[in-house]
């Protein structure tokens, strides 16, 4: 039985939670911890090793396995020197999938006879015998062998469905988040208004849409590409843009909406953390394609602030919005659409009220921290229960 006071061991192969970049999986990451933080556990990070590869490079994935190997026995050996009270009862690993392995897990599950669960695993037969597969195939046998694997969307959970026998070892967690500093932004929705127009020279008496996100060279770029060739739609409407993100592409993602001019596309650059929330709060619409997007942190954080969603219907992007209520879903990778969608709010001023009103509802209800410690305490049950079965099935053999 896994209790309250007991010890988990985290750990998230893809990023870890103290990354000095920001990104939505990494403030997931910190989330999860929290959450188990809330309930009583002791929850300690396992190890800061990042497995992830970008580029599909198979030497540098065996070399990242070799690695994590070694990881894992220096681990086994630092907790077989505690007292068994200070070893953990339960692994949890956040995001594994063929790009980002767990190589640690298992190892330390096989070690101390313990639970292990993965949150948002994922899983395409389609990389087996890609530049990928061996994480692929890593990933297939850590999703096979956890005890409960949580699913944070309906597109992962048809994917790990074939992996995972019984069903009852699949279980959803939608994404979630702590709302609390983004109601308290929404409340000081004009003196956030105020002070950003001041600080970016934006215009009150105009709608503003705000988009956020980093500025790589892949599906980032593809969006903010798109949001331009969607925003060229609605030239004859009142709008103001305000950017927040930074990276590598800036400079060709500035040319993408050159054409706009200074006075209607605006640029924050990269916001910490604490930040964001004002931003969030202040505007009027949030507009993202999401192109492969897994499900945008920044969507469900847009909604916790009161801010009416326009995006595209991809991956999980609907698994953190209602459409038609808390903001719009459109037809993926289509400009006409968005523009619709985005006209539609910018002229109903009433429609983004009632919308804001539904957003902060949705997360305090459905996506708060309190709703996922309740789901996520049940997992964790029942992978102790799973795994003494389990256990006990091993122990019986002659």
């Amino acid at each position: 039985m896994i209790e309250r006071g007991d010890r988990v061991a985290f750990y998230a192969p893809l990023k870890p939670p103290h990354h000095p970049v920001p990104s939505g999986d990494r403030r997931m990451a910190r989330a999860l911890m929290a959450v188990l933080a809330e309930r009583g556990r002791k929850v300690e990070l396992a190890s800061r090793l990042r497995s992830f590869d970008r580029d599909g490079d198979h030497q540098r994935q065996t070399r990242i396995q070799r690695l994590g190997a070694r990881v894992a026995d220096r681990l086994i050996t630092g907790y077989r020197n505690r007292p068994a009270s200070q070893r953990p009862n339960a692994w949890i690993t956040y995001h594994a999938y063929h790009k980002s392995p767990d190589w640690l897990g298992s190892a330390v599950r096989d070690a101390f006879n313990i639970p292990y669960l993965l949150v948002e695993a994922s899983f395409a037969p389609k990389q087996a015998g890609g530049p990928w597969d061996l994480g692929h195939r890593a990933a297939e046998a850590a999703i096979r062998g956890a005890d409960v694997t949580l699913a944070m969307t309906e597109v992962d959970q048809a994917g790990l469905s074939p992996l995972i026998e019984p069903p009852s070892r699949l279980m959803r967690l939608p994404p979630f988040l702590d709302p609390t500093r983004y109601r308290d932004a929404f409340r000081a929705r004009e003196r956030h208004r105020r002070d950003l127009a001041e600080r970016y020279g934006l215009n009150v008496d105009q709608p503003w849409l705000l988009a956020v996100g980093m500025m790589r060279d892949d599906v980032k770029r593809h969006s903010y590409a798109l949001l331009a060739d969607t925003l060229r739609r609605l030239d004859d409407r009142d709008w103001q843009l305000l950017i927040v993100g930074d990276g590598a592409s800036r400079s060709v993602i500035e040319k993408l909406f050159a054409s706009f001019g200074s006075e209607r596309v605006k640029y924050a650059g990269i916001l910490d953390e604490n930040e964001l929330p004002a931003c969030y709060a202040a505007a009027d619409v949030y507009a993202w394609p999401a192109i492969r997007e897994a499900y945008g942190m920044a969507l469900l954080e847009a909604q916790a602030s009161g801010l009416p969603v326009v995006a595209g219907r991809e991956g999980g992007v609907a698994d953190v919005m209602r459409d038609g209520i808390t903001g719009m879903l459109t037809t993926p990778r289509s400009p006409e659409a968005l523009a619709s969608a985005l006209a539609n709010l910018l002229d109903d001023p009433i429609r983004r009220r009632d919308m804001s009103a539904a957003a902060l509802e949705f997360v305090e209800q459905e996506r708060s921290l309190g709703h996922a410690s309740t789901l996520l305490d049940r997992a964790l049950i029942d992978a102790a229960a799973i795994h003494e079965v389990k256990a006990g099935r091993r122990r019986a053999v002659p």
